[in-house]
């Protein structure tokens, strides 16, 4: 049985955007890319054999089936990060991609742009830098489509891919690809297809530096697709190779389904084997990547601040911060060399470090721009050494420079403790580019505006504590900010009006919704203290027994499946993130007594 969901994200525009999708199957992920006019179900002959042994996602592509459309100005970009964001919503690390015709350049463009996301890429019925009497007939197509008062007739499409006529072994598959041209969105497909005969030459120069194992497949009568195209293609990505299939033509997939599977078979089981038998990374770095595994990196907040050769205070927010020695006492900092205050750093023969309480979310936003009255707006006194050391923080350390090291595009500052103190503050964490607050108090998250949902997880014996909503939904205990017991709109207030007593914990997850900008939702996961009523609104539901299709929305399924897994493991993670994707950092084992009301 085949899962239907979408991803929603926001796209370079800052519009929202939704990458429709069609799921099944269990493995390593293969993810198809359909051609311009078609629809995820195109792929239904491949989905059904290669699901045996894999999980098959197949999109929508971007104005598409129940994709959103492109913006007007539509980039192969655009629809590469559609790809991501869906392969992030989902939760997959590594995907073999598999694009036809269109979708064959989306793939190669995802493949050439995030190389590590990537176990391989298949290129079916690809083209690539058309004659010179191709780029004109296609450019006619594409002025008679833009011209034109009324929807393409399709009969001209049709002849091009299956032959003039029809084969009576292919009407079948010709008759399905004319139904989805039919109902193809016209906006979404003329954006696509504009962009479809202008991209032919667009990885050219790129393709040279593919670093993942790499099919390109064509038929051998496809007049389009040529299979001098793919051998071309072939030839300037090391390590890739052509296959053409004999009697073929551009739709392939459908006309020769069985064929088709096995070759995408034997190519996906050799990548697959490549990986396990030993590292077969890539050899481009992927930077963007590289930043986002960083950012999963659960750190603690600073401002590092010093004084100026005129006396005046310097300063900036970074979270690169450590430890280095006891003895003697050292920390470090590390300082980017193209940062305007690098070179004031670099000499200055003191600083400290101020470690930021979680209610000084906006002192960090504030070092973090390049507002020249820092200082101005944020009370601080000098430190033994003479440092700005600011007020209310969890810690500070005033240090005298020890070393000053280049490592790459940083300096590695080093110095050595001359004075500190602690408050029993709780720190302000950061996560994925997010303030996160570890206690139970919300006040950094309420200093970022927006709107709140607070909610809970209260587990008895292996059961999650549901409340009934709307429409038979199970809806968890939820409130518009934590609250007390007296105001009814609280989470807390809820709880006591459904006569909920429990003992709320950790943070577990933090994530905004990407279909409402400034929304944050918060949910804690606690233990429950007394049985709910068996009449009442509240019951518990068994791990085993929860009807996910009866929650609110993927997101709340995605948290809670996590927090199932989690329990069973028993080690827990906070999750910071949005609606569709993020990351999470491992805490700590499940308590074995009530948790405290701060961490």
């Amino acid at each position: 049985m085949s899962e239907r969901g979408a991803i929603s994200y926001q796209d370079r525009t800052g519009a929202p955007a939704r990458a429709a999708f069609v799921r099944r199957g269990r493995g390593a992920p293969v993810l198809l890319v359909h051609g311009v006019g078609m629809q995820a179900s195109v792929w239904a002959d491949q989905i059904e054999e290669l699901s045996k042994r894999y999980d098959v996602v197949a999109v929508d592509m971007l104005g598409h089936g129940g994709s959103s459309l492109p913006p007007a100005d539509a980039r192969l970009s655009d629809y590469a990060d559609a790809l991501l964001a869906l392969i992030d919503g989902l939760g997959l690390r590594k995907v073999h991609l598999v694009g036809h015709s269109m979708g064959a350049l989306v793939s190669l463009e995802f493949a050439l742009s995030h190389p590590s996301r990537l176990a391989s890429v298949t290129a079916m019925n690809a083209t690539f830098c058309r004659t010179p009497e191709q780029r004109e007939a296609i450019a006619q197509r594409l002025a008679a489509l833009e011209d034109a008062a009324a929807p393409p007739a399709w009969a001209a499409t049709i002849m091009r891919w299956f032959g003039d006529p029809v084969p009576a072994s292919w009407s079948r598959a010709a008759a399905t690809v004319h139904a989805l041209l039919d109902a193809v969105d016209p906006v979404g497909y003329a954006r696509t297809y504009r962009l479809f005969a202008t991209s032919d030459a667009a990885h050219r120069e790129r393709l040279a530096g593919l670093t993942v194992p790499a099919l390109f497949i064509t038929g051998e009568g496809d007049p389009n697709s040529t299979p001098e195209m793919s051998l071309a293609m072939a030839r300037l990505a090391s390590g890739s190779r052509a296959e053409i299939v004999p009697g073929e033509r551009h739709m392939m997939s459908l006309t020769a389904p069985g064929e088709i599977n096995r070759r995408l078979l034997a190519f996906v089981a050799q990548a697959e084997a490549a990986r396990a038998a030993g590292p077969a990374e890539p050899a481009a770095f992927d930077k963007g990547a590289f930043r986002k595994a960083l950012g999963s990196f659960l750190t603690g907040v600073t401002v590092v601040a010093t004084l100026q050769e005129d006396g005046e205070p310097r300063g900036f927010t970074a979270n690169s911060f450590t430890s280095v020695s006891l003895d003697p006492p050292l920390v470090l900092v590390c300082i980017a060399k193209t940062a305007s205050s690098c070179p004031v750093f670099s000499k200055a023969g003191h600083f400290s470090v101020n470690i930021l309480a979680e209610s000084q979310a906006d002192i960090s936003n504030l070092f973090a721009t390049r507002s020249a009255d820092k200082f101005a707006r944020t009370a601080w006194r000098k430190g033994p050494v003479g440092s700005p050391i600011l007020n209310d923080v969890a810690a500070w350390f005033d240090c005298r420079q020890h070393q000053l090291i280049e490592a790459g595009d940083h300096v590695i500052l080093i110095g050595e403790v001359m004075g500190f103190d602690h408050a029993p503050a709780n720190p302000l964490g950061y996560c994925r580019g997010a303030h996160v607050a570890f206690g139970l108090s919300l006040d950094s998250f309420s200093a970022k505006g927006g709107r709140m949902r607070v909610g809970a997880i209260l587990e008895h014996e292996r059961a999650i504590l549901f409340v009934a909503g709307e429409g038979g939904r199970l809806e968890l205990p939820e409130g518009a900010s934590l609250g007390a017991g007296g105001d009814p709109a609280s989470l807390s207030g809820r709880m006591n009006h459904l006569g909920i007593k429990a003992d709320l914990g950790f943070l577990f997850a933090v994530f905004e919704d990407r279909e409402a900008p400034g929304a944050t939702s918060i949910y804690y996961r606690g233990r429950l203290l007394e049985m709910p009523e068996p009449s009442g609104a509240a019951r518990l539901v068994p791990f085993d027994e929860i009807p996910w299709d009866r929650l609110r929305d993927e997101a709340i399924r995605s948290m809670l499946r996590r927090y199932v897994r989690e329990r069973s493991e028993d080690s827990f993670g906070v999750y910071v993130g949005d609606t569709e994707s993020g990351t999470v950092q491992t805490l700590a084992k499940s308590p074995t007594k009530p948790l405290a009301q701060s961490v």
